[in-house]
C-alpha cells in the first residue's frame, strides 16, 4: 500500500515538473478550465460533461506523454538522430491529433448562436463583468508565458 501511495506522489510530482517547464501544457490546462467555465452558460447533458472532460484530459496526457518522450529522446543524445526525430514529431503529432478531436467536439457543443448571443448580452449588459474577464486572462497570459517557477523567480527578484 506504501508503494501504491508513493506512485501518487511520483505522478504529482511528473506533472507539476512538467507545468513548471512546458508551456504548451499550461496553455492547454488554461484552455481547458476556460472551456468549463464558459460550458456553465450552457444546459449539457451529463454525457457532453464527460466528453469534454474527457478530451480536456486526454489532450492534456497526450502533452505530458510529448513531454517525456521528448525528455527521454534529449537524455540518449542531442546529436542530429532521425529515428530520434520521428520519435519526437509523432508524440507532438499526438497532441495536435487530441487537440484538433478537442476542438471539433468543442465547435459542436459550443457553436449555438443564441447561447453565444447570450453570453455576449450578460458581459455587455454587466460591464462589470470584464474586470474578472480581464483579470483572468491577464493571469494566464502570465501563467503560459512564464510558469508557476517563472512568476515566483519575478516576484522574488523585484523584493530584493
Amino acid at each position: 500500500m506504501k508503494k501504491q501511495i508513493f506512485s501518487f506522489g511520483w505522478a504529482f510530482r511528473g506533472f507539476w515538473s512538467s507545468v513548471c517547464e512546458e508551456p504548451h501544457l499550461r496553455f492547454h490546462i488554461v484552455a481547458g478550465l476556460y472551456v468549463l467555465a464558459f460550458s456553465f452558460f450552457y444546459d449539457f447533458y451529463a454525457a457532453q460533461w464527460a466528453a469534454l472532460i474527457v478530451l480536456i484530459a486526454l489532450v492534456i496526457a497526450t502533452e505530458l506523454i510529448n513531454t517525456a518522450v521528448e525528455r527521454v529522446c534529449n537524455a540518449v543524445t542531442r546529436e542530429k538522430n532521425p529515428l530520434i526525430q520521428i520519435a519526437k514529431d509523432a508524440a507532438a503529432g499526438a497532441v495536435l491529433i487530441s487537440a484538433i478531436a478537442a476542438v471539433a467536439v468543442a465547435v459542436i457543443f459550443f457553436w449555438k448562436p443564441e447561447t453565444l448571443w447570450k453570453i455576449l448580452m450578460t458581459f455587455t449588459g454587466a460591464p462589470v463583468l470584464f474586470v474578472p474577464l480581464g483579470l483572468s486572462a491577464a493571469v494566464s497570459v502570465i501563467f503560459i508565458w512564464l510558469g508557476p517557477t517563472g512568476i515566483k523567480n519575478k516576484l522574488t527578484k523585484k523584493k530584493r
